[in-house]
């Protein structure tokens, strides 16, 4: 346990932004299951519009300090592919 006043201070601070971080992360973790599922269920419709959620989600945690910038964008555009290798499967059907 931390003695000193400013370090105290300091266990506290990054407890609460450890519990916010792990939230943000939740969030984008939750919403690429959501795009995923829609994938799944051949709702591609539904997977365009949940895309550009999901995209944005991912942006806003990178621009909080969550994500690496070459992490969002992996990430991205891995979703992406998946889109468009579930396109391509429909139209072949």
């Amino acid at each position: 346990m931390a003695n000193i006043k400013s370090q105290k201070k300091r266990i506290l601070t990054s407890t609460a932004e450890n519990l916010i971080n792990t939230s943000k992360r939740s969030k984008v973790k939750n919403a690429i299951k959501k795009f995923e599922s829609a994938i799944l269920a051949s709702d591609l419709k539904l997977a365009e519009e949940l895309l550009s959620v999901t995209a944005g989600i991912i942006d806003e945690a990178k621009s909080d300090g969550i994500y690496h910038i070459n992490t969002a964008s992996r990430k991205k555009s891995r979703l992406a592919k998946m889109l468009d290798t579930a396109k391509k499967a429909a139209a072949a059907q």
